[in-house]
């Protein structure tokens, strides 16, 4: 009866997820696979704990014949037969009376890289192929699709469009120079009699990994007026800081017809708040309350109130609170010079308390594309700085007016040939215009607690180490 149920919504068994919540309290046959997170042997019965990773919660298994559960070992991989029964003991609420199963895959506990002591963060990063059967690490990944989930839902909502971007491009729309430059490698064909293949630029011009979706999003959203993408993007950018990755995964959003920073920060602030909601509610934040202040967790409800706005300040506004401030920053707050992670951090922790928008960054600061303020000294932006993280966002107003267009260009010394067609979206029916782009693991640092971007995606690519 439970399984047909089940049937009936999906083309799949339930997973250990799924039977976990349900409602039943009549004892039904179920098979269970999935792999053994723990094992413990009694004289008469023996009880391990099942995994597939789809529940902070394992499935508690109770073994009444000792023939099989002598078999099983930490991180076998198990088919199991038996009665799903509401749990007598406490910490559970449904158990499996097994009835038979069989070990599909052996793991010998000896040699087997995850045993159940504390292991390093170095030690995962290693055994990268087997971190994700940790619980910190496969609640990360949970973790980052409730939050993919989330931010989908929240643009659906706003009449936004989710689109599909280039990874390939020629351009590198920060302008930093940080973009890895694409490569066709040399390699014989069997039928050139030795002959080396053509070597020259493959797209006919130099192509790099995408750095940003911005510019394309651009394109977009002058014929679908709400856009934005999820998407993954490159740097090659030697920084080994616990913030930085060479390959990671950026929320990006344009959207026409927008008028002020206040209108693209009141976005950003909506979106955030409705991703931390969502995260919150999860089962996974149980496994990140173990290994972070208590006071973190409350922070973040604090952050999510929908009734509470975050504050803004300008960036004349954060130098002068940071020059007043005594601290003993190791880089000297001035007018004119980028914030760094210290003062962002002293911002959001300490000055605000939680996150705050900091707007009208000088124009030698910020790329070419940003819409130039009366004062022509500083730009329509904005940085959402949040606690422990620093940066989480940044967004701005983008300069719609094709005469300063071309003169950002000629300021930042860029070509602006190379950006001829970016200039014709203000040619042929341009408008005003802004949006914002979010590193994805900055966010799941912030909602987890975790302190280093590596351990927020799943398999980490920065300077000098790539694994897998």
């Amino acid at each position: 009866m439970f399984l047909r149920r089940f049937a009936s919504t999906s083309c799949l068994p339930p997973t250990i997820y799924d039977l976990l919540r349900s409602s039943t309290h009549t004892p039904s046959s179920v098979r269970v696979n999935g792999w053994v997170k723990s094992i413990r042997r009694q004289k008469n019965v023996s009880f391990a704990v099942i995994t597939d990773g789809s529940s902070a919660r394992g499935l508690q298994a109770v073994f009444r014949s000792g023939e099989l559960a002598k078999r099983l070992t930490n991180g076998a991989c198990v088919s199991l037969t038996g009665q799903l029964c509401d749990s007598p003991g406490k910490g559970q609420s449904k158990e499996l009376q097994v009835d038979e199963g069989e070990v599909i895959g052996e793991c010998d506990p000896e040699i087997y890289p995850i045993q159940k002591q504390a292991l390093s963060v170095e030690y995962l990063r290693d055994n990268c192929h087997l971190r994700a059967r940790t619980d910190s690490i496969a609640a990360m990944l949970r973790l980052r699709d409730t939050s993919k989930t989330a931010i989908h839902d929240f643009f659906k909502r706003e009449g936004f469009h989710s689109v599909h971007t280039p990874i390939l491009t020629s351009n590198d729309c920060e302008g930093a120079g940080e973009a890895f430059r694409i490569a066709q490698v040399p390699s014989i064909h069997p039928a050139s009699a030795g002959e080396p293949s053509r070597t020259e630029e493959f797209f006919s011009k130099p192509s790099y990994l995408t750095v940003s979706s911005q510019l394309h999003l651009e394109a977009l959203a002058t014929a679908i007026s709400r856009v934005y993408t999820l998407s993954p993007c490159f740097r090659a950018e030697p920084s080994q800081t616990a913030r930085h990755l060479a390959e990671f995964w950026m929320l990006e959003a344009e959207w026409a017809f927008t008028q002020s920073v206040d209108d693209v920060c009141r976005v950003v602030e909506a979106a955030m708040k409705a991703v931390v909601n969502t995260a919150l509610a999860s089962q996974d934040m149980e496994v990140f309350a173990k290994d972070s202040e208590l006071s973190r967790i409350e922070a973040l409800r604090s952050a999510a109130d929908a009734s509470r706005a975050w504050p803004r300040i300008s960036y004349a506004t954060a130098v002068q609170e940071l020059a007043k401030s005594g601290q003993g920053f190791q880089y000297k707050p001035a007018w004119g010079k980028p914030l760094q992670s210290e003062h962002e951090k002293w911002l959001a922790e300490t000055l605000v308390g939680g996150p705050v928008f900091v707007t009208d960054y000088p124009i030698e600061l910020k790329p070419f594309y940003m819409r130039l303020n009366d004062d022509g000294k500083t730009v329509a932006c904005f940085d959402l700085l949040v606690p422990h993280v620093g940066e989480l966002v940044g967004g701005s107003l983008r300069e719609e007016r094709l005469d300063l267009l071309k003169r950002a260009l000629a300021y930042h010394k860029l070509d602006a040939e190379a950006y001829r067609w970016y200039l014709e979206l203000r040619k042929f029916g341009g408008a005003p215009h802004g949006g914002f782009g979010m590193g994805f693991e900055r966010l799941i640092s912030w909602i987890s607690g975790i302190e280093n971007v590596r351990e927020c995606i799943p398999m980490p690519r920065w300077a000098g180490r790539m694994l897998l």
